[in-house]
């Protein structure tokens, strides 16, 4: 079994930013696809990113923006999401999501986290 704890949410106004950390455990963490995704009130769990298990790549559904970057510290068994110029809308429950394959795709992930909460105030 691998544990995922996400942290660092919290309550910040548009246009700051946060950085999320996934912990695991019980596993060789290095192994495995992780990926970030959301569930904004009254919507489905939707991707936001995801990273290899070395980190030599990653994708984003917000590339063109560049607004939210995945990066991963094996050593630490931890994986990060760096968010900048927040808006409203990206308010959801944050979770981390470890795999064998690098998708968008919800169900290609074994293991998750329990979530963190992200609030934007305008």
């Amino acid at each position: 079994q691998l544990q995922l704890i996400e942290s660092g949410g919290g309550l910040v106004q548009a246009r700051g930013s946060l950085r999320l950390s996934c912990a695991a455990s019980g596993r060789t963490f290095s192994m495995f696809v992780v990926g970030w995704f959301r569930r904004a009130p009254g919507k489905d769990r939707e991707f936001v990113a995801s990273i290899s298990p070395s980190g030599e790549s990653t994708y984003s559904a917000d590339s063109e923006t560049g607004r939210f970057t995945i990066s991963r510290d094996n050593a630490k068994n931890t994986v990060y999401l760096q968010m900048n110029l927040l808006k409203p809308e990206d308010t959801a429950v944050y979770y981390c999501a470890a795999g064998y394959i690098s998708t968008t795709g919800i169900n290609t992930y074994s293991y998750w986290g329990r979530g963190t909460q992200v609030t934007i105030s305008s």
